[in-house]
Parts: structure tokens; C-alpha cells; sequence
């Protein structure tokens, strides 16, 4: 007797599942055999240069002797960057065992790029904590995540975040200033209305997503609220699953006022009473603005039972260098 459709609609899917699984598992041997292949040259070439033999620094002879005859037996893959990374590598991490077997040879490669210590271990840690790829680390290295996330910590603070990475607790821990909108790809002198920022965003919303951070989930585009026959839209809101709580934001393509926040602050207290369910912890707002003037929030916020927050924005990629030096004050301390 044949089998029912569904039975062999099932049959299909489990074949299916397996192989991708299959498929899975053989991409991620190979990729930890790579990084365990590349740590033990840079251990072979570590040994020989302690053997008395010349360092290996980029612009050394025996890089370049290295690379020319490795290409000759063994084909391409054996270019001067390459072994150099391998050695360093080896440097970086001594212990095989640190190395994760999480993450790929290409994670590691642009890690080591990273000549911070602290810095490092952060990204490696929160590549770890929230499975990003090799690009989507890229990109959080690039924007200097590290850098703006420490600065708002003391020195204990930094530390625990090269250590352990991120970690949410409290509303605060979520928060960044600024948020880069790079991956908009505006021109840095465009002038950008409120919906059009908006429309972006919504239009880039995984990369959104991921310089929010960890936690946030999309809701709802303009939220409207009806009081007194009036209407009033929330420009974003979001669900944040660590926190349990609904986070609104609201956009500002100008320097942030007091009223901006009076306004976040009635969303926030309608929220507390008419969309909160049971387990739902209190909203939280986030203005997000070009441009905020330190005094008006601290006076506009002051007594204030919401949690309300309130960051800048910029279209282009920070000065790393400058939150390097700003970040290193903190840790001197």
C-alpha cells in the first residue's frame, strides 16, 4: 500500500533535516581544523625564531622567504598576511585551549586585527554570546562597539566587559551613545527628515537590529496613540526579551528639547497602563536624536520615574582612535 502524501511530505523533511545538519557539521570540522592547522604554524614559526633564528615581524626575510617557498609545494593559501597571522595567532593565544571552537578561522583573522587586548576579548566574547558571523563582528569592530560601550562604565566596569562581554541587567546595559547608522550609507552633509531616517532604518532592519544589540524585537512602525480625540505615533517600538519590557523610540533629525522628553513620557505611562501584560516589566524610551545638550536632559529627566534615555546618532563611523584614548584614561585611573 503507498505511503499517504503526508507521510512521504515527512519522509522528504527528515532526509532534508539531516543532510543540512550533515552539511552543518562537516562546514564547522573543517573550519575548526583550519583554525587548529593555522594556530600550529604560527607555533612551528614562534619555535624557529626562538631557536636563534631573526624575528618575524611583517617586513621580515623569513616571512617572505616562508610564503614564497610554501606557495611552490603547497599551492596559494600561503601568502606573507597569512603566515604572519598564523604567527600571531600563536602569540595572541599560547593555549590552544582558549581558543573557542565556535568560531571560524575568519573570526580570528579579524579579531587579530584588533591590537587591543581588552577590546579583543570583548568581541570575541560577544561573537561567542550572540552567534554573530564574521561580518556582522566586523562591522561591531568597525563602529568601535567595544569603545562606546566602556565609556560609560568605570575602570572594574571595562574590565568585566573585556571579560565576559555584555552583559543585561538593567535598562541602562542597553543602552549606546552614540548609535551609528553607517550601514545607511547617507552622505555625512545630508539633510535627513524624521520619517525618511524612520523609512531607513525599517528598510535596514537586520543591521538596525544589530546595533541595537542583543534582546530587541520589532513590533510595530509608527504606534498609534489616541488621547483626548488626539493622535499621537511613537515612532518605533520594539520587545526586548532579556529585559521583558517594550522599548519606544523616538527619532529626532535635531538637537533634542524638553518637550521631546515630555512627550516619551506620556508614551511611556500609557504604555504602563494599556499595553503592559502580566510578566511585562516598564517600558523603556530612547530618544534618539542628532545632537543633545547634557544640562536639558539632566533637568528635563530629573524626577522622572520612566526610564528615559536619550543618545545621539551619526551617519558615519566614529573616530576610534579619539574613544581608544578615552577609554584608556579610564582604565589609568
Amino acid at each position: 500500500m503507498p505511503l499517504s502524501k503526508q507521510k512521504y511530505t515527512e519522509l522528504i523533511d527528515s532526509i532534508g533535516s539531516t543532510l543540512q545538519r550533515a552539511r552543518e557539521n562537516a562546514v564547522k570540522a573543517v573550519n575548526n581544523e583550519l583554525v587548529k592547522a593555522n594556530w600550529k604554524i604560527g607555533q612551528y614559526i614562534v619555535e624557529y625564531e626562538q631557536d636563534g633564528k631573526e624575528k618575524a615581524d611583517y617586513g621580515s626575510a623569513l616571512l617572505t622567504n616562508l610564503s614564497k617557498d610554501l606557495k611552490v609545494k603547497y599551492g596559494k593559501g600561503f601568502s606573507k598576511s597569512s603566515i604572519y597571522l598564523c604567527r600571531l595567532f600563536y602569540i595572541k593565544y599560547p593555549i590552544f585551549q582558549t581558543v573557542s571552537g565556535k568560531l571560524s578561522w575568519s573570526h580570528y583573522a579579524e579579531l587579530l586585527t584588533v591590537s587591543d587586548d581588552l577590546a579583543r576579548s570583548f568581541y570575541e566574547q560577544q561573537s561567542i554570546k550572540e552567534n554573530w558571523g564574521a561580518r556582522e563582528m566586523k562591522r561591531q569592530i568597525d563602529s568601535a562597539l567595544f569603545q562606546r560601550f566602556a565609556l560609560s562604565k568605570d575602570k572594574k566596569g571595562v574590565l568585566a566587559l573585556s571579560e565576559k562581554g555584555q552583559e543585561i541587567a538593567t535598562s541602562k546595559d542597553i543602552i549606546k551613545d552614540p548609535y551609528v547608522f553607517e550601514f545607511l550609507e547617507l552622505p555625512m552633509d545630508t539633510i535627513v527628515k524624521e520619517r525618511a531616517l524612520e523609512k531607513k532604518l525599517i528598510d535596514n532592519l537586520q543591521q538596525f537590529l544589530l546595533e541595537l544589540g542583543k534582546g530587541f524585537s520589532f513590533v510595530k512602525q509608527q504606534f498609534k496613540i489616541t488621547l483626548d480625540n488626539e493622535h499621537n505615533f511613537i515612532d518605533l517600538v520594539f520587545y526586548h526579551r532579556i529585559l521583558k519590557c517594550f522599548v519606544l523610540i523616538d527619532l529626532k533629525t535635531r538637537k533634542v528639547k524638553h518637550q521631546d522628553i515630555g512627550q516619551m513620557n506620556l508614551y511611556l505611562n500609557y504604555f504602563k497602563e494599556e499595553e503592559n501584560t502580566e510578566g511585562d516589566n516598564e517600558p523603556i524610551g530612547i530618544i534618539i536624536a542628532a545632537d543633545k545638550h547634557e544640562y536639558t536632559v539632566k533637568y528635563a529627566t530629573g524626577g522622572l520615574t520612566n526610564k528615559i534615555f536619550v543618545s545621539k546618532y551619526q551617519l558615519y563611523l566614529p573616530d576610534q582612535k579619539q574613544l581608544e584614548e578615552k577609554v584608556k584614561e579610564i582604565i589609568e585611573r
